[in-house]
């Protein structure tokens, strides 16, 4: 991962890990995965993806 300096400033340096996104094409939403167990964890109502997710296809 690349790294943004200043470090330790309070926010993140690259992808968040353990997790994946789901776009929904019925809702038009995205829906946050958790990579080890396969539980949904969050979806957003903006319609926008999250930020720093991978996305699956």
């Amino acid at each position: 991962m690349a790294t943004n300096p200043p470090s330790g400033d309070g926010r993140r340096n690259g992808a968040v890990k353990g997790r994946s996104q789901v776009h929904n094409p019925k809702t038009e939403t995205w829906t946050k995965r958790d990579s080890r167990t396969g539980k949904f964890m969050d979806g957003k109502k903006d319609g926008t993806p999250f930020k720093g997710v991978r996305k699956e296809r």
